[in-house]
C-alpha cells in the first residue's frame, strides 16, 4: 500500500509541476499573443470588414455594400495599371537583386583582407536614409545636370528624362529598388556561405570537382538552400511592397507610369479619404502576398536541402 501511495503522490506532483511549467509558459508568451493581437490579427479583421463598406473619413455614418467594392476593382483602371506596374517592378527587382546579392556575397568571401570594408560598403544602402538617398538619386538621374546622362553623352547618345517620362520612369525606380536590396540579400547569402562546412569542398575536390564553378553546383548551391528560399521570399514581398521611393521621387507619376499598389491604397485612404475601397485594395494586396508566399514554398521547398 505504501508503495502505491507514494506512486500516487509522484504522479500527482509530476502533474502540479506540468501545470506550473504550462502557466509559467503562458505567462512568459501572453505579451507576444497580446501584441499580435492588438497590432495584426486586429487590423486585419478591421480592414476585412471596411473593404465591405463604403466607410469614409469624416463620415459618421457609413452602409454595407457587400462586394461592391471589389467589383468596382474590376474595371478601375488605375488600380489595373498599379497592379501591372507593380509585377514589372517586382519581376525586374527581386531576381536581379538575388543574382547580384549571391555574386557579392562570393566574391567577398573568397575575398581575405578587405572583407570587412567590402561588407560595409555594400550593406551602406540597407542602412541609409531613404529619404536622404532619394535626393542623390534624383540628381543622379536629372536630365541636364546628372551625371548619367552627363556619361551617356561623352559616348554621344541622349540621355532620357529618366524620372520625367514615362518609358523610362519604371526601369530607373527599378534601378533603385536593385540598390536597395543587394546589400541585404548579400548578409544573407554570406550567413548561408559561412555556415557550409569547409570540409564538404575537401571532399568534392577529391572527387573530381577541380573549378571553383563545379564546386560551386555540387557543394555551395544545393547548401544555400534554406537561405535561397528566404531570400527569395524577403526578396519579392519587399519588391511588391515598393512604397517610399515611388513618393518621394514619382508621385506615381508621369501619367500613372510609375504607379504601384501601396502607392494606389495610400491615395485612396489618405488623400482621397475612400477608406472603405482602400481596405478591398488591402485585402487584394494581402492576399497576393499570400499566394506568392504560399507559391515559393509550394515550388521551392521540395527542392531546398536541409543539412
Amino acid at each position: 500500500m505504501s508503495s502505491v501511495a507514494l506512486a500516487g503522490n509522484v504522479a500527482s506532483a509530476a502533474a502540479l509541476r506540468a501545470r506550473s511549467e504550462d502557466r509559467t509558459a503562458w505567462l512568459l508568451v501572453a505579451p507576444a499573443i497580446v501584441l499580435l493581437l492588438l497590432f495584426v490579427l486586429l487590423p486585419v479583421a478591421a480592414v476585412i470588414f471596411l473593404g465591405f463598406t463604403d466607410f469614409e473619413l469624416g463620415y459618421g455614418k457609413f452602409r454595407f455594400v457587400g462586394f461592391e467594392n471589389y467589383a468596382h476593382l474590376l474595371n478601375d483602371r488605375t488600380f489595373r495599371r498599379s497592379l501591372w506596374n507593380t509585377s514589372v517592378y517586382t519581376a525586374i527587382v527581386a531576381p536581379v537583386s538575388i543574382m547580384l546579392g549571391l555574386g557579392v556575397a562570393l566574391l567577398i568571401e573568397g575575398e581575405g583582407r578587405a572583407r570587412g570594408f567590402f561588407r560595409t560598403v555594400y550593406f551602406l544602402p540597407v542602412a541609409s536614409l531613404i529619404v536622404a538617398m532619394a535626393t542623390v538619386w534624383q540628381y543622379i538621374f536629372h536630365p541636364t545636370i546628372g551625371p548619367l546622362n552627363a556619361l551617356l553623352s561623352l559616348a554621344g547618345i541622349p540621355g532620357p528624362n529618366w524620372l520625367g517620362a514615362s518609358s523610362t520612369v519604371l526601369y530607373s525606380l527599378s534601378i533603385i529598388g536593385i540598390w536597395q536590396s543587394v546589400g541585404f540579400n548579400m548578409v544573407l547569402f554570406l550567413a548561408g556561405l559561412t555556415a557550409i562546412p569547409r570540409e564538404l569542398y575537401a571532399a568534392a575536390h577529391v572527387d573530381g570537382a577541380k573549378s571553383a564553378l563545379d564546386r560551386f553546383f555540387l557543394v555551395t548551391w544545393p547548401m544555400l538552400g534554406p537561405t535561397t528560399l528566404f531570400v527569395v521570399t524577403i526578396s519579392i514581398t519587399n519588391a511588391v511592397k515598393v512604397f517610399e521611393t515611388v513618393k518621394m521621387l514619382t508621385d506615381g507619376g508621369p501619367n500613372k507610369a510609375s504607379e504601384v499598389l501601396l502607392f494606389t491604397i495610400y491615395q485612396e485612404g489618405f488623400v482621397y479619404l475612400r477608406v472603405g475601397y482602400a481596405s478591398a485594395m488591402t485585402v487584394v494586396f494581402l492576399a497576393i502576398l499570400v499566394v506568392l508566399m504560399l507559391l515559393q514554398y509550394r515550388v521551392l521547398d521540395r527542392r531546398v536541402h536541409y543539412a
